[in-house]
């Protein structure tokens, strides 16, 4: 059953939670009330962006409307910013394909084909983010898993072909060692402060044997950011939550995450959504406001979802962020994240945060009706395998198709 949260935000300080009250059991009817969204590093008077003024209408229809077919098992589609109209669709397993005119070229922009590892249904080339100066300087960054396991971010250059990447321009800016082939994260996105953030999910196998979800100490199940314009590979933010704790990687953002597969920043305010794909029960959005501080942690492997998980029952979770949405899987298996539609072509949308469900195909539609409020409805559904979200330059919004090796784009009716 699908459960409807609501949550208020709260300023400055780090709240007790009782565990009891945390994991107890909700009806099929009412929806649960979250811990408040704190954390031991959120600054005072974190609060999110107020949404517009306006109380929006009824949802649209929202359909798909067919692109381009053809793909090798699409898992991104996203753009360059350098004003070219161009979409650039990330192939499992190993290349990156320009969707130009809409029209598919057909060579690829990059083929790494030789050094990605996409045996295993969750590996292979995952992600991808053009720098913000992608236009003037031509950097663009991907994630995939390498021959050896690792999850590998690596830094490409484009060609003076403005639809071919130089292939030897590849340099490695971080593998993270991997013993298992799931749970790898791959979402790579450029947050508005201009430092690269990086999802990594748990590691893998299940339940998280090794305890990475809660161990500062790995990479692994955590939100990483860099700043890929200093230091060599990359350098650390000065404002990084734990970047003065040696009992933490300098690099972790938020923590107690079991597989982001895709987390997105609203290109209006700032906010970050993060959709963390769930075990055998809950699938779970979480949400950071713009101005937060970092150091969240989302509570994985102690919780699923609002549900203890490790314990069963009577887990402890202070300091830990509750989801502003989850739903059972009676309603699916594998949460896509999506985006907070700023297009110009819907605007009844304007606001809302679109994700999908990779197996039952059900659209969910989140809105923040309050400064830490938010009311979700279901808004139809895919009758495909959405793999993945993404935005061309004016904000529209299209889904990549696995298998069907397909991009649509979103029309509201």
């Amino acid at each position: 059953m699908m459960r409807r949260l609501m949550t208020a935000l709260v300023p400055a300080l780090l709240l007790l939670v009782g565990a009891g009250a945390a994991c107890s059991d909700t009806s099929d009817s009412g929806g649960k009330t979250p811990t408040p969204e704190t954390s031991t590093s959120a600054s005072p008077g974190a609060t999110s962006t107020p949404p517009p003024a306006a109380t929006p209408g009824p949802l649209p229809a929202i359909t798909l409307e067919m692109v381009v077919d053809g793909l090798e098992r699409p898992t991104f589609v996203t753009h360059a910013g350098d004003g070219s109209g161009r979409l650039f669709v990330v192939e499992k397993p190993g290349r990156i394909r320009i969707v130009e005119d809409g029209r598919l070229l057909p060579e690829p922009f990059l083929d790494v084909v030789n050094v990605v590892k996409s045996s295993g249904n969750e590996q292979g080339l995952l992600g991808l983010a053009f720098h913000p100066e992608y236009e003037r300087n031509g950097r663009f960054f991907v994630y995939y898993t390498a021959l050896d396991n690792d999850n590998t971010v690596a830094e490409f250059r484009v060609s003076s072909v403005a639809t071919r990447a130089d292939p030897r321009s590849g340099k490695e800016i971080m593998a993270v060692p991997d013993k298992y082939p799931n749970h790898n994260g791959g979402m790579l996105a450029f947050g508005p402060d201009g430092y690269l953030y990086i999802g990594l999910g748990d590691g893998g196998s299940a339940g998280d044997p090794d305890g990475n979800g809660q161990d500062l100490l790995v990479h692994l199940a955590k939100i990483l950011r860099l700043d890929v314009n200093s230091g060599s590979p990359y350098g650390v933010p000065d404002s990084n939550p734990f970047i003065a704790r040696s009992s933490a990687r300098p690099e972790i953002w938020a923590w107690g995450l079991r597989n982001p597969w895709r987390f997105s920043f609203d290109r209006q305010t700032g906010d970050l959504w993060i959709a963390d794909v769930g075990q055998d029960s809950v699938e779970e959005v979480d949400f950071q406001p713009a101005g937060s501080k970092g150091g969240q942690n989302y509570g994985w492997n102690v919780m699923e979802g609002s549900e203890c998980f490790k314990p069963a029952t009577g887990c402890d979770t202070t300091g830990m962020v509750l989801p502003i949405f989850e739903y059972s899987h009676d309603e699916g298996c594998s949460i896509t994240g999506g985006y907070v539609y700023r297009g110009k072509a819907y605007p009844a949308l304007s606001g809302a945060y679109l994700f999908t469900d990779y197996c039952s195909g059900n659209l969910w539609v989140t809105r923040q009706v309050a400064p830490g409020e938010f009311e979700t409805e279901q808004a139809g559904m895919f009758r495909r395998s959405v793999s993945s979200f993404g935005e061309d330059e004016s904000g529209e919004l299209y889904v990549t198709v696995d298998p069907a090796g397909a991009v649509f784009r979103l029309v509201a009716k």
